[in-house]
């Protein structure tokens, strides 16, 4: 008995350690990969140019924009503005060659939610805006080569973390389901002794099963709480990280990371004990 607490905990620590590490990557591909494409989309900048001077009609396209699904961070950029964003640029300040008027115009800038980050979308919406503001906005602008880019590499880097994730995801379950059998085996001859007295398939399985079932949620407790520890720490040591926190996608994890501890615990536990059972005495040997 004292041997079977034994291996049950070296399982239950065994099948944690891989429970995390299978939480580490699902945190790793699917929050910091994913959140950090969209927050780099969320970067690109949109310039909706203005013609009047009308603050009433440059107020009202402020308004719009914001209250549109697309838009983020929106803020109006006056002639001042414009030429302090030119300097910052690394552009010559003209002024020092021809001081007079400023000829950098006024304008509404935003960027997108990363959805709509491609040129289909922002085509429908500079078609949008400049129709709906003809007396007002001359011009809308974003870079067309660099969204195509994004969008490029961004499949492109999804695509190769999707088969690695599912090659590593197999992985794990494989060494959760090995970890399990290695454990079963030294309960082989008190899975068949209870035979031999007459228990039922039914009887011996069901405590076996319940055991796997209380063992996977104790080893997905213990990954999810080293998951979790680890997750605060990155993201105190690396203060960027706490941008692309998402509280529900962790939710959705630790979740995941319950549901396949428990389901391999009690698949590869239910499985041995039928082939145990199915097993003649001399080969247990």
């Amino acid at each position: 008995m004292r041997r079977g607490k034994t291996n049950y905990t070296y399982s239950i620590i065994g099948v944690a350690i891989v429970l995390f590490m299978l939480g580490f990557m699902g945190w790793f591909f699917v929050i910091v990969v994913k959140q950090g494409g969209n927050a780099l989309k969320e970067n690109v900048q949109v310039d909706a140019y203005l013609m009047s001077p009308n603050k009433d009609s440059i107020k009202a396209l402020q308004t719009f924009i914001t209250q549109q699904p697309y838009a983020k961070n929106v803020v109006y950029t006056d002639k001042e503005k414009a030429r302090q964003n030119w300097l910052k640029d690394g552009n010559e300040d003209w002024q020092k060659i021809l001081p007079g008027d400023n000829p950098l115009p006024e304008s509404i800038d935003f960027t997108l939610k990363a959805e709509y980050v491609n040129n289909d979308s922002l085509t429908k919406i500079t078609h949008n805006i400049t129709s709906l503001f003809p007396g007002v906005v001359s011009d809308v602008q974003y870079k067309k080569s660099a969204i195509t880019t994004i969008n490029q590499q961004a499949d492109r880097f999804g695509l190769i973390c999707l088969v690695i994730a599912i090659i590593l995801s197999i992985i794990v379950i494989i060494s959760i389901d090995n970890t399990i059998r290695l454990a079963m085996f030294s309960n082989r001859f008190l899975i068949k002794t209870m035979q031999m007295v007459g228990a039922t398939r039914g009887f011996i399985a069901r405590p076996m099963d319940v055991r796997a079932l209380v063992n996977g949620l104790i080893s997905a407790a213990i990954a999810i709480v080293l998951l979790f520890v680890f997750i605060q720490w990155a993201e105190n040591t690396v203060p960027e990280l706490n941008s692309i926190h998402n509280t529900q996608v962790l939710a959705l994890l630790f979740a995941g990371m319950a549901v396949v501890g428990v389901t391999i615990s009690l698949f590869s536990t239910h499985r041995s004990v039928i082939k145990y059972l199915k097993m003649s005495l001399d080969d247990l040997y």
